[in-house]
């Protein structure tokens, strides 16, 4: 069965998810630039941008950016190192224990290859990490992929399978599939 998801652009959902995109957007510039040191103003904004406060004992070092912020699912004692970005819409779930290096990139949402559909429908599909994962500096991790518990996603890796548990993932994935 398919996580695939599919949203017409031009809907009343899309429309919603894009004033939220907004809203999380001003959000997240807010939180941006507060003092390193301001725990309460920090919670009061994750609270807003997740729907609900930020779990005991995760660690978030801005820069942060997200744009949607409610398919947001962190466990406990997850770490996000500075500048890393979550499209989040289909959905992100950290599990305990994994660490984010700086930089890294989970994206859920894109747009069909055909140039006919592209501009009429947004795709999606859920981000899963289990437990104990490390993922390095400049990772990116497309939609649909799950990655096992303890696995290791190098810095720069482009992720776009799934990954079993206790595996070293390692470098770019560009491979022309087919022509059109």
């Amino acid at each position: 069965m398919s996580r695939e998801r599919f949203m017409r652009i031009h809907s009343p959902e899309f429309q919603a998810m894009s004033e939220r995109v907004l809203q999380v957007t001003a959000l997240t510039s807010r939180l941006n630039v507060l003092p390193f040191d301001d725990e309460e103003g920090k919670a009061a904004l994750f609270e807003q941008i997740l729907g609900r406060p930020l779990p005991p004992r995760v660690t978030v070092y801005p820069p942060f950016y997200t744009d949607h912020g409610l398919g947001l699912d962190f466990a406990e004692r997850v770490f996000i190192n500075q500048n890393c970005t979550f499209l989040d819409y289909a959905g992100i779930r950290l599990a305990e224990r994994v660490m984010v290096g700086p930089g890294a990139t989970f994206i859920t949402n894109g747009h069909p290859v055909d140039p006919a559909e592209r501009r009429l429908w947004l795709t999606g599909a859920p981000i899963d990490v289990a437990e104990n994962v490390w993922i390095g500096a400049g990772a990116m991790i497309l939609p649909g992929v799950s990655i096992g518990r303890d696995a290791v996603i190098a810095a720069g890796a482009v992720v776009a399978d799934d990954v079993p548990p206790a595996t070293l993932v390692m470098g770019p994935k560009g491979t022309v599939r087919r022509q059109w």
